[in-house]
């Protein structure tokens, strides 16, 4: 039975259904059994008043716990086992020739979306191996399909949970990468795709109280988070999944040309470009991001922002090809 009821009288165990499209909110699906007070917060937060919740459904509190950033030891919930980490819709949607393109993008898009949400709450070496798998797939399409590509490119979500952010940056990049390599046989794109989808994976091993810090951080919370890129060289390590274009990329991804980025100050040629081509999609994913404290950024002010307050911080002929992909 579905009846409607207002969002402050949400309980968990309930199963909700949100009317509003999946990408309108920071959930993977629009239907779902509630699992944590969190939850609740965010499809507050989302500002729904009054949602639909579906009484047939929904289990009781006593048997399901979750798994919090604060307690990374706990059992996952039983439909996150690794053999559900991939949805069997990415495959289909990838090889299957007479799906439109505009369908496929979104399929794809949400279903990797999908996995890097699972692999946040689950970052255990099993799940990163798996994901990578699945990455490169998505890699093949961007690679081969233009259409889809075309698609992908503009159905990014744009809120900054860090999932999403992951999914933003990795389709950016990989799309740059194409652009910059124009076909070369010389570099792996499914390690590169690794590298740019997995950027923020130590994000993990940050205090979740500052990840999710509505507000700009302070200067002390900013060391903590500077953390960030070396935790994701060290987690792919322990997964024996660290390779060289891994290193790189999350080594390299917030460091700026000017040698004002972090960890390690590198300057100009010191950063390698595949840590360039990360760094541009980072910060342009970031602008066009709605944030507590700023508005997000149409393409193209983000764009103009980038070349003309911050082009110190990217190498000129990538950002120029960067540019070219919105045209």
């Amino acid at each position: 039975m579905i009846k409607k009821i207002k969002t402050g009288d949400l309980k968990v165990g309930m199963h909700v259904v949100i009317p509003s499209s999946w990408l309108k909110h920071p959930f993977l699906k629009n239907e779902f059994d509630i699992k944590s007070r969190d939850q609740i917060r965010e499809i507050i937060e989302s500002g729904f008043d009054e949602v639909s919740v579906d009484t047939s459904k929904g289990f009781p509190i006593a048997e399901f716990y979750t798994v919090s950033h604060s307690d990374k030891h706990m059992a996952p919930p039983t439909e996150w086992k690794p053999d559900k980490l991939i949805p069997d819709e990415l495959k289909e949607a990838i090889h299957d020739k007479t799906l439109p393109s505009e369908k496929k993008a979104e399929l794809v898009y949400k279903s990797s979306v999908e996995i890097m949400g699972k692999l946040f709450e689950d970052p255990k070496a099993e799940n990163i191996k798996e994901s990578k798998q699945a990455i490169s797939e998505i890699v093949d399409l961007i690679v081969s399909d233009n259409n889809t590509s075309y698609h992908l490119l503009r159905i990014t979500s744009h809120d900054f949970y860090t999932y999403t952010h992951s999914v933003n940056v990795g389709v950016l990049s990989v799309l740059l990468s194409k652009a910059v390599f124009n076909g070369s046989d010389a570099h792996n794109m499914h390690e590169l795709g690794a590298g740019f989808f997995l950027h923020d994976l130590g994000k993990v091993r940050v205090d979740p109280a500052i990840i999710n810090k509505p507000g700009r951080l302070t200067e002390e919370e900013m060391k903590q988070m500077r953390i960030h890129p070396y935790q994701s060289y060290k987690m792919l390590e322990e997964a024996a999944q660290l390779s060289e274009e891994c290193r790189i990329i999350t080594m390299q991804h917030h460091e700026r040309g000017d040698g004002t980025g972090y960890p390690r100050r590198l300057k100009e040629d010191q950063i390698h470009v595949y840590g360039r081509i990360c760094c541009i999609a980072d910060v342009y994913d970031a602008l066009t991001a709605e944030r507590s404290y700023k508005p997000k950024l149409n393409a193209f002010e983000a764009l103009k922002i980038m070349k003309e307050e911050m082009i110190n911080h990217f190498h000129r002929d990538i950002f120029e090809k960067f540019v070219l992909l919105f045209s």
